[in-house]
């Protein structure tokens, strides 16, 4: 049993997995970041009007874009997979990469191949995509750039795992067609990089006794608030240096926003308002995620060997 969540929580049958990165108490541990997309400056602005944030954390970049109907995002040798999130405030849109063309108007986990590709908006809403660090034009032009001028330490680096079965191309994942079920947490989708969890829309805040306060090892947790508004809480860990201890942060924060939760803080997060909607992303993807078979599409991403999990999984 997990012993971080309580008994009635489904995570609490996770397997605890071996961390990637072993690192000396006195390593220090990263400032959490904290970014409301509305209230800074965009990154860029097109002609259109569509405006784009983009924001990072040790391994992702986050585009934001209030996309406006007719214009194009295209991206020229793509050096790896980034990923497209649509949920029910997304712009319907039309992807094409390399001979492979979508439609998409639905919610949705999109797989964007290495190489070129462009992204075509339909109706005016809002897009979101998800990128590695490997892209250095994306890298170095967030908002937050400078908190990583130096790595964080602590975090697993992001690490390739291994290509899909039959080779990269463009995927569509329809929400649709995996709804929220009994004994599986969230909705869970990989790709050689990352890891992204479509977490339920919550019709009321949640309940403050039925919190889940847990923390992981070595990898950073990148929590996306899309709908609502909700209250991040996060405690540092004492080392041995008393210079670098935090005091524990409790902030609400508007949609649409990011939180990037250090490790090996201990964290959870509270919905607030009367309707609110997150989706939870890591990267590399999560061991003990993939170990526990909520993977939904992990039939076309095998897992990091080593990991111990079935054939399938």
């Amino acid at each position: 049993m997990h012993k971080q969540y309580a008994a009635d929580d489904i995570r609490s049958t996770l397997e605890k997995t071996a961390p990637t990165v072993e690192v000396d108490p006195s390593t220090p541990i990263k400032a959490s970041q904290w970014i409301e997309f509305l209230t800074r400056e965009p990154s860029e602005t097109t002609p259109r009007g569509s405006r784009t944030w983009l924001a990072r954390s040790a391994t992702l970049v986050v585009a934001y874009t209030t996309a406006k109907a007719g214009d194009v995002f295209p991206r020229v040798h793509q050096p790896d997979e980034y990923a497209v999130l649509q949920y029910s405030g997304s712009a319907p849109l039309r992807v094409r990469a390399g001979s492979d063309a979508a439609e998409i108007d639905e919610e949705a986990f999109v797989v964007v191949p290495p190489g070129d590709s462009a992204i075509e908006i339909l109706e005016d809403g809002i897009l979101i995509r998800l990128f590695s660090v490997v892209a250095d034009d994306l890298r170095t032009a967030a908002l937050n750039a400078d908190a990583y001028a130096e790595p964080d330490l602590r975090a697993a680096p992001l690490g390739q795992w291994p290509d899909p079965v039959d080779g990269y191309r463009l995927r569509v994942y329809r929400l649709a067609d995996t709804p929220i079920a009994p004994g599986r947490f969230g909705r869970i989708f990989r790709t050689s990089n990352l890891m992204v969890n479509f977490l339920a829309e919550e019709p009321e805040p949640r309940d403050p006794r039925k919190l889940s306060p847990h923390f992981h090892d070595d990898f950073e947790q990148i929590s996306l608030a899309v709908q609502g508004r909700f209250v991040h809480h996060i405690r540092y860990p004492w080392g041995p240096d008393s210079t670098r201890w935090r005091p524990d942060k409790r902030r609400e924060i508007a949609t649409p926003s990011i939180c990037v939760i250090p490790p090996p803080t201990v964290h959870t997060t509270q919905g607030v308002g009367p309707h609110q909607q997150l989706i939870d992303i890591f990267s590399p993807p999560r061991a003990d995620f993939s170990a526990s078979g909520w993977v939904l599409n992990a039939a076309d991403y095998p897992a990091r060997p080593g990991l111990g999990i079935p054939e399938g999984y």
